[in-house]
């Protein structure tokens, strides 16, 4: 069995939460508890702090965990990523007061700055050859300059608009985060086999992501013209229509170019586009 850790609340938790009943794995009750054993996968979820997962993992606590990458490099534990999850995306960002006349990094010299991911910080200044004072708080580091405790920021930054509404800027980024499956570097064989199979569950929600299944009928005249026009996963799929020179055809398109190509089909003489959603897509 699989023990899963994931963060007991927040924003995380539920994108967490999402993916894995998108590949299947279903609890056993819904009573949050420290640990709750799943119905239909060999697996358990054990709910932590989001810092503390990474040293769960490395530990054994727990055999993978998702966390985000942010908390993953600060801690650095020993355990390794193998799978980046596509949510939960951030950056972190040195930030400084508004109305403050910025230019470069040098700025920050003898400056003070609060932060939450000092060893992050640390290292990015020691690489850039910046010599601030790092202060470490939990919490609220966003109201440090304004209460007159440090300068600067070193902060997690999504929409920015925490930034804007403690009148600060957001001046350099020193690393984009995401949310990321981890693993022990020592699982036996058969955590390994049943991790292998989440991966593979994982892949297929991602790939079918911004994805959507394609059918329309065309006069056989018109194929040339929308084959060139519309991909498919290796080519699109032609099934003969039961009015003789007509055929239907099926592929997959890419969402973000989606109403252009729908577009350019109509013009090539396709009719009757039906457009599906895709759940998960496996090769």
């Amino acid at each position: 069995m699989l023990r899963i850790a994931i963060q007991s609340k927040g924003r995380l938790n539920e994108e967490s939460m999402n993916l894995l009943q998108e590949v299947g794995v279903k609890l056993s009750f819904s009573k949050r508890t420290l640990l709750i054993p799943v119905k239909n996968f060999p697996a358990e979820l054990l709910f932590l702090r989001d810092d503390d997962i990474p040293q769960a993992v490395a530990d054994g606590v727990a055999d993978i965990g998702i966390v985000g990458e942010n908390e993953f490099i600060e801690k650095k534990k020993n355990a390794e990523i193998v799978k980046r999850l596509g949510f939960s995306k951030c950056r972190l960002s040195l930030a400084i007061p508004k109305g403050e006349d910025y230019q470069n990094l040098s700025w920050f010299n003898s400056k003070k700055i609060a932060t939450s991911y000092p060893v992050i910080l640390s290292e990015f200044l020691k690489k850039k050859a910046i010599k601030a004072k790092i202060h470490t708080i939990s919490g609220s580091v966003e109201i440090a300059p304004g209460i007159g405790l440090t300068d600067a920021i070193f902060d997690i930054v999504s929409s920015g608009s925490t930034l804007v509404n403690n009148q600060l800027k957001e001046v350099e980024t020193v690393i984009h985060s995401e949310a990321v499956l981890i693993a022990n570097t020592s699982l036996d064989k058969d955590k390994q086999q049943i991790l292998r199979e989440l991966v593979f569950r994982i892949e297929a929600v991602q790939t079918a992501k911004d994805k959507k299944y394609i059918l329309l009928n065309a006069p056989n005249t018109a194929l040339p013209a929308i084959f060139d026009i519309m991909p498919g996963t290796r080519s699109p799929t032609v099934v003969p229509l039961a009015q003789e020179g007509w055929s239907s055809v099926h592929a997959v398109l890419n969402e973000k170019s989606f109403w252009q190509i729908i577009g350019e089909l109509k013009d090539a003489g396709a009719e009757g586009i039906l457009v599906l959603p895709i759940e998960k897509m496996i090769f």
